[in-house]
């Protein structure tokens, strides 16, 4: 395995030859041995190249002539010269595959030649073979490689640039909820033995056992008291751990008299039905109560339009017209709609309109209302007009044209049926029955003011467009390119609203009726009423108003639909509506607390439309800036009735 050889280059060295079939680790550790032991000056690699896959290699270094004396018996000592290859490397002269290759027979073993024979010409041809195939393979995925780098990076550069840094806020782990995931570990631990204390309780009584039964409910009470409403751990009373311990001793206790795996599991289902049947019960009175608050106006608000009435007819207002007749029917003007009672919502819509408009003279606003708040909104625009605005407000009930005979509204609210349905005391519409379509007996709903809108050729017979606003809306850009916009033979503009699986005709629409599901696709898209552009030249052309008339009195026994206007406007304006862009209007404000506030800003319309009014204490404060900043606080009537929003 091992030889040494003195003189080697005028030095002393020990040399170690080591074939693959020895321990070459050992050999190493046992050279490296006797180096650091004979203080080695210099340690050399003798490369020995071979034909038979580099199977020989050789270590030297050069020792004290001393230390020769001690090394084993079986390492021979002999004399060597060396000399360097091209590659740096000290060959041995006559070493196998040193050099020209010569003396390789000689020194070669007899175990390795029975190596070489194995080893034929055809295994050496298939070798070089694979060799050249595995460098063709490697050339194809460095190429393959290049390709699919260029497209990871044009890939990446398209994300970064279309990458909404807005939305990660609502994604990112250090958000305050992912600070601690098991925050409250202690306090579902205490819930869930307040249940199953419950439980062995009522056991415990019908095995008239009631020491057992008061010393459970004890223990639940103090448990209820710590917890109370907390929502977190941090929040529970101190003793709470303690509280725990004890609650856990108890239920042992109680396991080892009263456990029966089948009376606990009838007790749980008893337990989860009562649970489920107070949950129905709770969800009806909150959604009564709900529908209440969002339709009860405020006594501040209440007080406004008492005021301002008291107001028109004291200081002799009723004979004074507001607005230029001619300018009311100049198509050239442009022109909105407004149908609203409610005189603080409608001087927002004004307001913010003009305050946004580029050329404010050149807008019309006709504003309807009903008899009872028509002197409150004909004053507020008399103290509060817009300089340069054209403002005519008018009474629905002068309408003479809108009668029973011509409108089906209207013959329908004198119908027993309806009258029962919205209007009897005790119908079983109250808290204590539950109705799930409570929301949908408002009478609102058949309200003239509601349903004024199909009429807008009656009402305007002289303009060519008009825009309908709501008056839970805010304008806050320029909207006068929505005159511009090409509806391309359509009667309606309007931007829509449904999703992968929401806002669609079925949502809306009873399909189980043929007349329905004849007419019309259930996956039909829905659009929105809040801010229409009306062409009521093809409104003539396409009769809308008939058709709508038509459907209303189809649905007169409320089977075709249930709530108010929307459901008619999708059959009267079924493949006439023109989608626009949905930065002209973004709904929702008045239901969906997480609309990210660029979306917002970046609205022309913002409608809060839903039951969290902006004007209500149920607004959702996040949006309410949005609505309140157009809100005249400057006048006195705001001072003397107490209003703050």
């Amino acid at each position: 395995m091992a030889s040494a050889c003195r003189n080697f280059s005028g030095s002393s060295f020990l040399l170690l030859v080591i074939s693959l079939q020895d321990d070459v680790f050992a050999s190493v550790f046992f050279v490296l041995y006797l180096c650091s032991e004979a203080h080695c000056e210099e340690v050399h690699l003798i490369w020995c190249p071979d034909r038979r896959s580099f199977t020989l290699w050789i270590l030297a270094c050069s020792v004290r002539p001393e230390i020769l004396d001690t090394i084993p018996s079986k390492i021979a000592l002999g004399a060597a010269t060396s000399q360097k290859d091209v590659n740096g490397y000290r060959q041995m002269p006559n070493c196998p595959g040193c050099g020209d290759g010569k003396g390789r027979e000689e020194l070669s073993e007899p175990g390795l030649e029975s190596q070489e024979e194995i080893i034929s010409r055809k295994k050496l041809q298939r070798l070089k073979l694979r060799q050249v195939r595995r460098k063709e393979r490697a050339l194809k995925l460095i190429q393959m490689s290049e390709n699919a780098e260029v497209q990871m990076r044009e890939a990446a550069i398209e994300w970064s640039n279309n990458f909404n840094s807005s939305i990660r806020p609502q994604y990112s782990i250090w958000r305050r909820e992912h600070d601690n995931f098991r925050a409250d570990s202690t306090l579902k631990l205490m819930n869930d033995q307040i249940i199953m204390a419950k439980v062995y309780a009522s056991i415990a009584r019908s095995r008239k056992l009631p020491d057992l039964a008061d010393h459970l409910m004890k223990q639940i009470k103090e448990s209820e008291s710590v917890i109370k409403e907390a929502n977190s751990d941090s929040e529970l009373q101190q003793g709470a751990l303690q509280c725990a311990k004890a609650m856990g001793q108890a239920l042992s206790m109680a396991k080892d008299k009263l456990y029966d795996c089948v009376v606990i599991a009838r007790k749980l289902r008893a337990m989860v039905q009562s649970a489920e049947e107070t949950i129905t019960a709770q969800k009806k009175k909150s959604m009564f109560l709900m529908q209440y608050a969002s339709k009860t106006i405020p006594k501040p608000l209440h007080c406004l339009p008492l005021l301002l009435t008291t107001d028109y007819f004291l200081q002799g207002h009723s004979s004074k017209a507001l607005a230029d007749k001619r300018k009311l029917e100049d198509p050239s003007f442009y022109h909105y709609a407004i149908f609203s009672d409610n005189v603080l919502a409608t001087s927002v819509v004004v307001n913010s309109t003009i305050v946004n408009a580029k050329k404010p003279e050149k807008h019309v606003f006709h504003i309807v209302t009903d008899r009872l708040n028509f002197a409150a909104m004909k004053m507020w625009f008399i103290v509060h007009s817009p300089p340069n605005t054209t403002i005519d407000v008018q009474n629905v009930d002068d309408f003479k044209w809108l009668n029973a005979s011509y409108c089906p509204v209207l013959s329908q609210t004198d119908s027993a049926n309806l009258k029962d349905y919205y209007f009897a005391v005790n119908h079983p519409s109250t808290v204590s029955i539950g109705d799930e379509h409570l929301k949908y007996r408002n009478p609102k709903y058949l309200s003239l003011l509601n349903h004024l809108r199909f009429y807008m050729p009656e009402l305007y017979p002289k303009l060519d467009k008009i825009l309908f606003l709501d008056d839970d809306i805010v304008v806050q850009r320029d909207l006068t390119p929505l005159w511009s916009i090409n509806l391309k033979g359509m009667v309606n503009g309007a931007v829509e609203t449904c999703g992968k699986t929401f806002h669609r005709f079925h949502t809306y629409l009873n399909f189980s009726d043929p007349i329905i599901s004849d007419n019309f696709d259930p996956e039909g898209c829905a659009w929105a009423f809040g801010m229409n552009l009306f062409d009521l030249k093809e409104w003539k052309k396409k009769n809308i108003t008939s058709i709508y008339h038509y459907w209303q009195e189809q649905n007169k026994d409320r089977k075709l639909w249930k709530l108010g206007s929307l459901p008619a406007g999708l059959l009267a304006f079924y493949n006439l509506t023109y989608a626009l862009d949905r930065h002209w209007h973004v709904l929702a404000l008045g239901y969906k607390p997480k609309i990210r506030l660029s979306e917002i800003e970046k609205a022309a319309v913002i409608h809060y439309n839903g039951n969290y009014k902006p004007w209500l204490d149920l607004a959702i404060m996040e949006y309410k800036g949005y609505w309140s900043k157009y809100v005249k606080f400057d006048s006195p009537y705001f001072h003397t009735c107490n209003i703050h929003l």
